[in-house]
């Protein structure tokens, strides 16, 4: 009998001395090294994904307050996979097969199809791509509005950034974001300025004493569109920066406290494109609502330095 890796069939991916594990199980990032070194927290091929580690999170990141939202005149109730905190998290293709589409070299594309399901009444054709070449790794994503009737839709990644085996408080984060965004208890987006806020990591600050698990936005971008996190040793000697086009407004930053295994706590952080904030579903913040047959596209990706 032939049996498979929990994260079913593994994609690998090469250039130059870079190379990447994408699995068929969510089309998740299962690792990313370049020289040797790894530049993400993965998993390895014997384990399942924890903790969101390297996977899609589609039709919406982050959570959905008591799994429940209205939309187009449908009261949606979601399940509960969350349940500790009474919540849908980070929507439903994380255990989904994939279909691989094109493997070459330093290319896989993959794809999924969602169907109308309790938790989403919508029909999306998922698609996305990782590259590998001199700039490093670049993430495509696309989705198409299968249906016959207007979709919400949200889109997210969880990649874990690391050094090497550095911990975090030996480290330093710069995130480009003016704002913080939370949601209150009447499910409203409330965005907090972070100037002289221990919250500001705009100009980098030691990661040392910060516990964040923080939703970020007002991003600064640069000319080319492009807002870049760095994770950095403080003698500027190494660093990772992540990238996100302007389809990504928004930064999940998780300092890895709470993760299921105590030995990989603080050893990464997670910097995550969100196309909405936590909540969207419910608040309606920056939704995407795709018409029957339009689609939607977003970039983002890892320069290791």
């Amino acid at each position: 009998m032939h049996t498979r890796p929990p994260s079913g069939e593994q994609f690998r991916i090469a250039h130059g001395d870079a190379s990447a594990e994408v699995t068929q199980v969510g089309a998740t990032l299962r690792s990313y090294a370049v020289g040797g070194t790894p530049v993400l927290d993965g998993f390895d091929v014997t384990e399942r994904a924890t903790d969101g580690r390297g996977q899609v999170l589609a039709p919406w990141p982050n959570r959905i307050a008591d799994g429940r939202y209205s939309y187009g005149g449908r009261e949606v109730r979601c399940p509960l996979n969350e349940p500790d905190r009474g919540d849908a998290i980070h929507g439903i293709v994380r255990w989904s097969d994939w279909s691989v589409l094109d493997h070459t070299g330093a290319d896989v594309t993959l794809a999924c199809a969602v169907r109308p399901q309790p938790g989403y009444e919508w029909a999306l054709a998922l698609r996305v791509g990782y590259h590998l070449d001199d700039g490093g790794l670049t993430v495509t994503l696309t989705a198409a509005n299968t249906g016959t009737e207007r979709a919400p839709f949200g889109a997210g990644f969880h990649p874990y950034l690391r050094l090497g085996d550095r911990h975090l408080d030996d480290l330093c984060l710069a995130v480009p974001a003016g704002c913080r965004v939370r949601t209150d208890v009447g499910c409203d987006t409330v965005e907090e300025p972070v100037a002289g806020t221990a919250w500001d990591l705009r100009g980098g600050r030691p990661l040392r004493g910060l516990v964040l698990d923080t939703a970020y936005g007002c991003l600064g971008r640069r000319l080319d569109g492009r807002a870049v996190a760095v994770l950095a040793d403080p003698e500027g000697a190494h660093e990772v920066a992540l990238w996100v086009d302007e389809a990504f407004p928004y930064l999940m930053v998780y300092s890895a406290d709470q993760v299921r295994d105590p030995g990989r706590r603080r050893r990464a952080v997670a910097v995550e494109p969100m196309s909405c904030p936590p909540q969207a579903f419910r608040t309606g913040t920056d939704v995407v609502h795709l018409e029957p047959g339009e689609g939607w596209r977003g970039r983002w990706g890892i320069l290791p330095g």
